[in-house]
């Protein structure tokens, strides 16, 4: 009689044979990866190259990823991928998100191609962080402000069974480099075209959502020959009004963030829980993972001056005048959807008559019942409009 393995029996099994795949640090970096199955617990113990297997959940874990032994063992084994198990609910990450990214996606050994893998690519000077996913036509996914990669994993998961998908972490934020400078949309889109050149892509669809989707605007505007398409949740345009503090702004170096600064995780978690309509709609679990990331990145002095210098420039942007963000709109090209969420009170869906005067020739749609990030809060109806704009390959 054949007897099959436990669940835990694989699950010991699998990160056994993980010890082989690769380690996801560099020389003299330390972490602790557990394993949480509820009653069996493991930990990689990673120093360098050399990682250790050690019984039970180290105190003070880098990233703690949580599921039933099952899912753990084929999330390890590469049968399933972690990133769908995370989207499902059925796994949870706490600490480190990019750390438990880096160890599924840089796994040697032969997965399905549409589990993402981690690349760091050189562009415009800058290490950039990002999960490539899939194959076919590219398609480049670009996160807002205070993000990473992680807010974009629901669209990187829906096209990336005929895309291929690349989600970075823009510069200055998650792993990428931060270089001290003016993070504006020139600086983003120039980026972009070196990141294409360098991942060996000639064209690509530019998905974004909020600062993302201004710098996937801007690339449309300066290279229209290097992008397919755009699709925009919710992008963060040049304000038309509200524009008194400018003075003031203009005075607020962003070097003010080296100073060291604390943002009690109480005000993270309410500030994530108001981009959503009804912030109810997802899981505990999802906003603690968000806020571990920004707390992560904010902590350091070059993750606060990126944050700031970014958010500085989205405020001052010129709306009108010769080099005016409204006057230059017309002059886009290239195919272009457009999301907006009725409830979004970072972005409010009154842009939305200002670009339908602008881009006539695009297509815009007011989200009923949605926030800021519709990819998150309403998947299926936002991938399916994206499915429908974009089409499938041939």
């Amino acid at each position: 009689m054949l007897v099959l393995p436990s669940p835990e029996d694989r699950l010991l099994r699998a990160l056994e044979a993980r010890l082989d795949a690769g380690s996801p640090l560099g020389i003299g970096e330390r972490a602790a990866v557990a394993f949480d199955g509820g009653h069996v617990s493991w930990t990689l113990a990673i120093e360098g190259g050399h990682m250790q297997l050690v019984p039970g959940r180290t105190t003070g874990a880098t990233s703690v990823i949580r599921a039933d032994p099952a899912t753990l063992a084929a999330v390890v084994e590469g049968v399933e991928s972690g990133i769908d198990a995370f989207l499902d609910g059925r796994l949870t990450i706490r600490g480190n998100m990019a750390l438990a990214l880096r160890l599924e996606g840089l796994d040697r050994r032969e997965r399905p191609p549409r589990f993402a893998r981690v690349r760091t690519i050189r562009a415009a000077g800058v290490d950039t962080f990002c999960l490539d996913a899939g194959r076919g036509p590219a398609v480049v996914l670009l996160h807002g402000l205070g993000a990473t990669c992680a807010s974009m994993l629901p669209t990187l998961a829906e096209l990336s069974h005929d895309h291929r998908v690349l989600a970075v972490d823009l510069p200055g934020f998650g792993e990428s480099d931060k270089p001290i400078r003016a993070y504006d949309p020139a600086f983003y889109a120039a980026w972009l075209v070196d990141f294409l050149d360098a991942a060996g892509a000639e064209r690509a669809v530019l998905v974004g959502n909020s600062m993302g989707g201004r710098i996937a605007i801007e690339a449309g505007l300066r290279t229209p020959e290097r992008v397919e398409s755009v699709v925009l949740f919710a992008p963060s345009l040049a304000f038309k009004r509200f524009r008194e503090a400018t003075p003031l702004v203009r005075l607020l170096a962003a070097e003010f963030g080296a100073m060291p600064i604390r943002v009690p995780r109480p005000l993270v978690l309410a500030s994530l829980r108001m981009m959503f309509a009804r912030p109810e709609r997802l899981g505990d679990a999802w906003y603690d993972a968000a806020a571990d990331e920004f707390a992560r990145v904010f902590a350091t002095p070059r993750g606060r001056i990126a944050f700031f210098s970014a958010a500085r420039q989205i405020y001052l942007e010129e709306a009108h005048g010769e080099s005016g963000f409204w006057e230059r709109l017309p002059a886009f090209s290239r195919p272009a959807l457009f999301l907006w969420g009725d409830q979004d009170q970072l972005v409010p869906c009154r842009f939305a008559p200002h670009v339908e005067r602008a881009l006539p020739a695009a297509r815009s749609i007011v989200l009923d019942d949605c926030g800021h990030v519709p990819q998150f809060e309403h998947p299926g109806r936002t991938h399916r409009l994206v499915r429908e704009f974009i089409g499938r390959p041939r």
